[in-house]
């Protein structure tokens, strides 16, 4: 092998206008070798990604690839021959077969022989020892064959650094060690992995370096054999004491006492997350804690209707609610906050008045009609109560900044009165006054005696909770009242903490 690092990143300083994404990091990944990259959300690993791969161009900083400087930006071909990313989503078009995949962009000049193109891409798979047939289309792989012909794809460029973001995400558990196995037997050959993971269990299992950014800056590189848990944990989270978490307005009101708002019993989701029970009182904020394929999203839309349980039921004092049912999970007092505000939550051509009255349309008119004067004084009322910064109701919601777009989609989801609502990462992309006042927003709709559910991996947006659920591949692994610590959340959310 050679001695030279496969990747070599050493000062890198990167800003997105007034935000600074990465403060003087580095990162150096040796040949053969499979590198950790960890921290929380906003930590930067992604904009490192960005840069290592060339997406992204550093203010600062060099990056060189087995002793060489990178590849001038925007030359794709050169950064492809050097380095690849693999990412959570597969990036294979699905309608066209595995050789057109593996060839994609880069057929040979004049006419396509078909012929040797599939014989070719035979013989690379076979090189990689990866088992999937060239000629089937794409979308009948699964997510661990279409890996598998990613880094397939990658290698073929010349590329001896493959990054992985968050591989293991749609694996099961036998997937999970297949992949782990092929890394290995890749990595044997020489080939290094930057793996990108939430669950630092599998740090511990595949790795045998890790690198801490917190904060946009580096905290630790570290052999895994020489790294504890808790002192993996303690860096991402900067907590090297056990003091208990700041709670940012979580009452602890509720009565043991009050029938519950909101209960589940048996609830599951055939590949998301195992039967479980829940019950949220009057006053409570429960948050469901849990990171990436944890399954504590999939919940929030199974509890919202978006998804339709494959056991168990919902009820909201006392009323089942059909499964799978959005219209009759509204009729029941359900609000939902959606994850992505851009792709479930806002009609972006509609009015600021025309979004925010989206859930109430049978209550701006008589006999199913639509009035635009009520529809503009609802929407009025809900500007005022929110302190949505708009030109009126009649502005394009397209207009308005991340914040107040939020602020929209908070609007309708409380447009109903919901006696139970269910926020998905509510402050995901905005700005930290606008956190304060859309997790005010919660705890006010608790605090009137109804049930808040925040689904989050962000600490923050947990603080406000009276309890948290910490979810882990699908499980509940711990349950907190308050004096939760920052250190013992994130330990469970990874999967590397004990259930208290």
């Amino acid at each position: 092998m050679s001695a030279e690092p496969a990747l070599d990143a050493r000062g890198i300083v990167k800003r997105f206008g007034p935000t600074l994404a990465l403060d003087s990091v580095a990162l150096t990944v040796r040949p053969g070798e499979s590198h950790a990259l960890v921290g929380r959300n906003g930590a930067g690993k992604s904009t490192l990604v960005g840069v290592v791969t060339g997406l992204h161009r550093p203010d600062a900083g060099t990056v060189a690839f087995g002793g060489a400087p990178a590849p001038a930006f925007g030359d794709r071909a050169a950064w492809q021959s050097k380095v690849a990313c693999v990412y959570q989503r597969s990036m294979v078009v699905p309608e066209l077969t595995v050789a057109e995949n593996l060839f994609l962009n880069r057929f040979e000049a004049g006419p396509i022989r078909w012929g040797r193109l599939r014989r070719r891409a035979a013989e690379l798979l076979a090189e990689y020892g990866v088992n999937v047939d060239p000629d089937v289309r794409a979308r009948e792989l699964t997510v661990e064959q279409r890996q598998f012909v990613e880094i397939a794809r990658a290698l073929s460029f010349g590329a001896r650094l493959i990054v992985l973001d968050e591989p293991t995400a749609q694996l099961d558990a036998r997937g999970i060690q297949r992949l782990f196995t092929k890394l290995r037997e890749l990595q044997a050959q020489g080939v290094a992995f930057l793996f990108i993971s939430h669950h630092l269990q599998e740090v511990y299992e595949l790795c045998t370096a890790v690198t801490v950014y917190r904060d946009a800056r580096h905290v630790l590189t570290a052999p895994v054999a020489e790294l504890a848990k808790d002192d993996l944990v303690a860096a991402m989270t900067g907590e090297t004491g056990g003091g208990a978490s700041r709670r940012t307005g979580a009452r602890a009101v509720r009565s043991s006492d009050a029938a519950p708002v909101l209960t589940v019993e048996g609830l599951a989701l055939d590949g998301e997350f195992e039967p479980l029970d829940l019950a949220v009182r009057p006053g409570e904020v429960l948050g469901l804690a849990g990171a990436a394929a944890s399954g504590n999203t999939a919940l929030g839309e199974t509890l919202a209707g978006m998804r339709r349980a494959s056991a168990g039921r919902i009820a909201v004092r006392g009323r089942a609610v059909r499964p799978g049912s959005v219209p009759h999970a509204l009729d029941a007092g359900i609000g939902y906050i959606p994850e992505d505000r851009h792709r479930q939550g806002l009609v972006p051509g509609r009015s600021v008045a025309e979004n925010a009255t989206l859930t109430v349309t049978d209550q701006l008119g008589p006999w199913g009609t639509v009035l635009p004067s009520r529809t503009r004084e609802f929407a009025r009322s809900m500007i005022a109560s929110l302190d949505i910064k708009t030109r009126g109701p009649g502005q394009p919601v397209s207009g308005l900044s991340g914040g107040n777009q939020q602020k929209v989609v908070v609007a309708r989801a409380l447009a109903r009165r919901p006696v139970a609502l269910v926020a998905v990462r509510p402050t995901a992309g905005v700005d930290v006054k606008s956190k304060e006042a859309l997790l005010a927003v919660v705890r006010r709709v608790a605090d009137e005696g109804n049930a808040a559910v925040i689904v989050s991996d962000e600490l923050d947006d947990l603080r406000v909770c009276d309890r948290v659920l910490a979810l882990f591949h699908g499980r509940v692994v711990a349950e907190y009242d308050s004096g939760w610590t920052d250190r013992d959340l994130v330990a469970a959310m990874e999967g590397v903490g004990e259930r208290p």
